[in-house]
C-alpha cells in the first residue's frame, strides 16, 4: 500500500512538472542554449572552474517566511540575491534592510506577482521605475528578473536603458508548482555545477519550502566545495569582503 502510494505520488508529480510546460526539467541544456542564443544580454549562468553557484530568490520579502530564509543562510554562511516585489516591501523596511545588512543583494521583480512579458512597454517601464524607486532606498539594484520568466527584445531595451541586466536560472527546481522540499532539493543537488543559477521562491508556503529545501541542500553544497553567493559576486568572481 504505501509502495502503491508513492508511485502514485512520483506519477502526480510528473504530471504536474510536464503539464506545467516544463520541458526543460528532461532537456534543460538545449532549452538554457536556445534562450541564450536568442539573447546573450540575459543571464543564466557563467563559465567557471571555481566551485561557486548564485542563490536566487523571488517574491518577498515576507514577514513569515523571509527570517526562515535568513535564517538559514546565516547559520551556512551562504550570500543570496533577493528578487522583491516592491508592493511587498511597505510594512516589511526593516526586512528588506536586515536582508542587506546580512551580505545579501537586493533585485527587481517589478510591483506584483504576475508575467511582465504581459505589460505593454509602457506599463513594463513605469513598473520597472517604480519598483526601482522603492528598492534602491536600500541598496544599489542592478539585476532585474520577469516574473514567469519571459522577456521580449522591448523589455531587454528598457532595461539597459536603466543600466539593469536581466537575469534567469540555470537550476529551477519548479517549487512553484512542485509542493515537495524533497524533490526541490535533490533536483538542486543534481543539477549543481559550477557557475550556476539556481531560482527558489519566498512567500506562504513557497517560501516555507525553500527555508526547508536550504536546510537540506546548503551543508551538502558546503561539503561538496561550492561556495554560495549573490549574483554580482558570481559574475565578478568576488568573495565577501574583497
Amino acid at each position: 500500500m504505501i509502495r502503491r502510494a508513492a508511485l502514485i505520488f512520483l506519477a502526480l508529480v510528473i504530471l504536474v512538472v510536464f503539464t506545467s510546460g516544463a520541458i526543460a526539467f528532461s532537456q534543460p541544456k538545449w532549452i538554457i542554449m536556445f534562450l541564450e542564443n536568442r539573447s546573450p544580454k540575459v543571464l543564466y549562468s557563467i563559465e567557471t572552474s571555481d566551485q561557486v553557484v548564485a542563490l536566487t530568490i523571488d517574491d518577498g520579502p515576507n514577514p513569515q517566511t523571509t527570517p526562515l530564509i535568513l535564517d538559514v543562510l546565516r547559520e551556512n554562511g551562504a550570500r543570496a540575491t533577493f528578487f522583491l516585489i516592491s508592493t511587498n516591501v511597505q510594512g516589511n523596511e526593516s526586512l528588506v534592510q536586515r536582508i542587506v545588512d546580512e551580505g545579501h543583494e537586493i533585485a527587481n521583480h517589478l510591483t506584483s506577482e504576475k508575467p511582465s512579458i504581459l505589460l505593454s512597454a509602457v506599463d513594463f517601464e513605469a513598473e520597472l521605475v517604480e519598483a526601482h524607486e522603492v528598492l534602491s532606498q536600500f541598496s544599489p539594484v542592478r539585476w532585474f528578473r520577469p516574473g514567469s520568466g519571459w522577456y521580449n527584445s522591448a523589455m531587454l531595451a528598457t532595461l539597459e536603458k536603466y543600466e539593469y541586466q536581466c537575469a534567469l536560472g540555470s537550476i529551477y527546481p519548479f517549487d512553484d508548482k512542485v509542493p515537495s522540499s524533497k524533490f526541490a532539493s535533490r533536483y538542486v543537488l543534481w543539477r549543481v555545477k559550477p557557475g550556476a543559477i539556481i531560482v527558489l521562491h519566498d512567500n506562504g508556503l513557497r517560501g516555507e519550502r525553500t527555508a526547508e529545501t536550504l536546510r537540506s541542500i546548503l551543508p551538502e553544497l558546503k561539503e561538496q566545495g561550492f561556495r554560495i553567493t549573490t549574483l554580482s559576486e558570481l559574475v565578478e568572481g568576488e568573495e565577501p569582503g574583497d
